[in-house]
């Protein structure tokens, strides 16, 4: 066999060819208007992020490198070269609890595509209609990529969808805006290909820095790296997903590659993404709607409660479970939106409350049951809890549609309500409503140099 002349696949010359024709795509408007609300959920999310310690730290450190003052690092007044920029974006993106989610795919795409996207349509001096549509692309590629493999099976092996996926979408949507041949994508491809990684090991991080590298920072790091180095001239293997030892045999024990091609133009997997509308651990959010629906309609509070009994689903509960950073501790979580009659961002990661008594109190009465019957249930994420109060009265709520889901979806002014509560104490309201206009009105910009002073304050 004569391994250097294998034909490219299907799969990759339909892939490769739907990628760089992304920024010529007329997509539907309702992709559109969800793609804006993913731009400006993780935008925010960056914003805020640059002021947390993942984000503080990733700033110092690529200010620490330096490099060609081409690109935004938001939360900083310094430029840098696109993949340092790409880092620390990334990991402001994922420095806390706020991003967006796609469940089916198991991992968080915002954090890595939206810093890849803007790092690469900064540095070719790309419109906001083409940053855009990059990012919806980054959604669709990324998505594909974890489904190839078989997110559950890659999951359970101890590999990490959260890496993978995100860097092949930021990858995508680096390529779309930088290269300038179909045999450019492949060879960009075949670079990311060499840098897909991720291990679960993430979950023992209780500073939620080296969580937002491995979701964010790393992959869209990554993903500018290849396309840097391409668009600058460098070659690679054609096709790195089919022929003699390829990405599938690498990291995949049932692979199905034309999982890469099902549905693309048609299937647009943004629409199938979450946006939070708490900004804690994803598998908390059916648990917060609960007890925030059980406070409103049954006059719940911190003084009824005798026992409480949370169901979660089995495959996600342990994250969750009495662990040592607020904001992700089911039990912490429910204590405070109990104690304090609602959650606010701040309390949610403030970890004196944690030996709050009254806080602590609540938390001793809490039962976690991981259900196997909730793992299975459709729509996924659901929770139920069960009060019993000490007048007696027995509660309950159900949570199956999770808000911010697909079957519950968060609408255009509630994504700017978490947006500006995200970002307003960090640069104010003038700038804050300045950003969420632009966003919501991407389209409009010619070029994104009037976004870079409103990401700079």
């Amino acid at each position: 066999m004569n391994v250097n002349v294998e034909p490219v696949s299907p799969v990759m010359e339909r892939l490769s060819a739907y990628i760089f024709e992304a920024l010529r795509a007329e997509p539907p408007a309702e992709v559109v208007e969800k793609g804006k609300h993913h731009l400006l959920d993780t935008v925010a999310a960056m914003v805020s992020g640059a002021r947390l310690k993942p984000g503080r730290i990733a700033i110092s450190y690529v200010d620490s490198l330096g490099g060609a003052p081409q690109c935004t690092v938001i939360g900083s007044k310094t430029l840098n070269n696109p993949v340092n920029a790409a880092l620390a974006n990334g990991m402001h993106g994922h420095a806390d609890e706020t991003d967006d989610s796609h469940l089916g795919a198991r991992f968080h795409p915002g954090c890595g595509v939206v810093p890849g996207a803007l790092a690469a349509a900064e540095l070719k001096g790309r419109s906001g209609a083409d940053l855009l549509k990059a990012v919806i692309l980054g959604y669709d590629v990324g998505v594909r990529f974890n489904y190839s493999m078989g997110p559950r099976k890659v999951y359970s092996g101890g590999h990490s969808t959260h890496s993978v996926g995100t860097l092949f979408g930021a990858s995508a949507a680096a390529a779309a805006l930088m290269q300038e041949t179909q045999l450019q994508v492949q060879h960009q491809l075949s670079y990311t290909v060499q840098q897909a990684s991720g291990v679960q090991c993430w979950i023992r991080d209780d500073q939620h820095i080296e969580k937002a590298f491995d979701f964010g920072g790393m992959t869209a790091r990554n993903a500018l790296s290849a396309a840097t180095m391409v668009a600058h001239g460098c070659t690679g293997v054609d096709d790195a997903l089919s022929g003699y030892l390829n990405f599938f045999s690498a990291f995949a024990d049932d692979p199905q590659p034309d999982a890469l091609i099902d549905g693309l133009g048609s299937r647009w997997e943004i629409l199938e993404a979450s946006i939070k509308k708490w900004c804690v651990g994803s598998p908390c959010q059916a648990v917060l709607d609960a007890v925030t629906i059980l406070m409103e309609t049954e006059g719940l509070s911190a003084d009824d409660v005798e026992a409480i009994t949370l169901e979660m689903p089995d495959d996600r509960a342990h994250l969750v479970d009495n662990r040592p950073m607020p904001n992700v501790n089911v039990q912490q979580l429910v204590s405070l939106a109990l104690v304090d009659r609602g959650l606010t961002f701040e309390a949610a990661h403030d970890y004196d409350r944690m030996n709050d008594p009254a806080v602590q109190e609540i938390r001793r009465r809490i039962d976690l049951v991981y259900s196997p019957e909730l793992t299975e249930a459709r729509p996924a994420r659901q929770a139920i809890m069960s009060v019993r109060t000490k007048s007696g009265r027995e509660l309950r709520h159900h949570t199956i549609a999770v808000k911010g889901t697909p079957a519950n979806r968060m609408t255009r002014d509630e994504v700017v309500a978490k947006a500006r509560d995200l970002m307003e104490p960090h640069v104010g309201q003038e700038t804050s409503d300045r950003l969420i206009d632009s966003l919501l009105n991407i389209e409009t910009l010619k070029d994104l140099s009037s976004l870079r002073p409103l990401l700079q304050a």
